[in-house]
């Protein structure tokens, strides 16, 4: 039974004292301002992972430690209203992800320490080197733009005819333009024609694939919070379409995507719970360099490749991480 509930069940002025005692220990409480750049459903995994470490480190919700946790949905608009609130209420230490949102949280303080993974924070700007990274804000990398021969070499094993690959991209930010590029140049020695498919909203994805659907053999999306909130109308738009599918992360296949290569998300979390222990006890941001993943996980959708009528290799499903059937 939780506290408060057990102070509320003992009643009268005899539950006076503790109560007020405890609103006082409250008061003192740090707290952690958590901006979910999609939306609860999205993140639910990581989320448990980075809550379930920090409370392996000793850090128990509503006693020790108080999560403000709050979800753009996708919206920048919405992550700036959050992370001026999180400023306004002057919380201990910032966590988020996506380059657009850690971004917005960069440019609203300077001072309260930002926990943050970004796919390519060095690229991106958002940090002057992983090693040093200065001022207020730490981290992990995803990687993402050193992944995408990794990605090519492995579609090729299931879609061995790959000539023209569409890459679908978020057009607000800089980064994902960037990763387009990155993925356009890698391609190029492989004889790959790459073709660019940019959205920037929600109500882009669907006039986008009626404009790719005849001109490319795949796609490749790139992993951000526009796209992931969209994963399961992507992976749908993509199957009518015929076209085989290659994502940087879990949540993608999940939804219908044919394959992804990247980290795993749930272990980066609880990494990132692991740095907002140490700057809560006393760790300053800039000390911390910018982790690289140590992990990477290659997950099939067989159902998907079957829906497909693609035949993956026995020696490919032997080297994944998890098959989806």
């Amino acid at each position: 039974m939780k506290r408060r509930q057990f102070i509320t069940l003992l009643g009268g002025a005899a539950a006076a004292w503790p109560l007020a005692a405890h609103a006082q220990q409250s008061a003192k409480v740090p707290t952690i301002g958590f901006l979910g750049s999609g939306t609860p459903i999205t993140a639910e995994a990581w989320v448990v992972a980075f809550t379930q470490r920090l409370r392996e480190l000793g850090w128990i919700e509503d006693r020790t430690i108080k999560i403000d946790l709050r979800w753009a949905e996708g919206r920048n608009d919405r992550s700036v209203e959050i992370v001026t609130d999180f400023v306004r209420l002057k919380v201990d230490v910032i966590v988020t992800y996506g380059s657009e949102h850690i971004q917005i949280a960069k440019e609203a303080t300077s001072t309260i320490p930002i926990v943050a993974l970004a796919g390519d924070p060095v690229g991106s700007g958002l940090i002057a080197s992983l090693a040093h990274p200065g001022g207020n804000l730490t981290g992990l990398s995803g990687q993402n733009a050193d992944l995408n021969g990794k990605r090519f070499e492995l579609l090729h094993e299931i879609v061995p005819n790959l000539r023209r690959l569409a890459v679908l991209f978020n057009g607000n930010n800089l980064a994902y333009r960037l990763e387009a590029d990155i993925v356009r140049a890698a391609a190029i020695p492989l004889g790959l024609e790459v073709l660019a498919a940019e959205i920037r909203s929600g109500d882009d994805i669907a006039p986008t694939f009626a404009a790719i659907a005849t001109n490319a053999d795949a796609l490749l999306v790139v992993g951000e919070p526009l796209t992931f909130t969209y994963r399961s109308q992507i992976s749908a738009l993509a199957l009518a379409a015929r076209l085989p599918t290659t994502y940087s992360t879990r949540g993608y296949v999940e939804a219908g995507g044919l394959m992804s290569y990247g980290p795993n998300f749930p272990t980066l979390f609880r990494r990132m719970a692991d740095y907002v222990n140490k700057i809560l006890r006393g760790t300053k941001p800039e000390d911390l360099p910018v982790e690289q993943p140590t992990r990477y996980d290659l997950i099939v959708n067989l159902t998907t490749a079957k829906a497909l009528g693609l035949t993956v290799p026995e020696s490919f499903l032997l080297r994944a991480d998890e098959v989806i059937e």
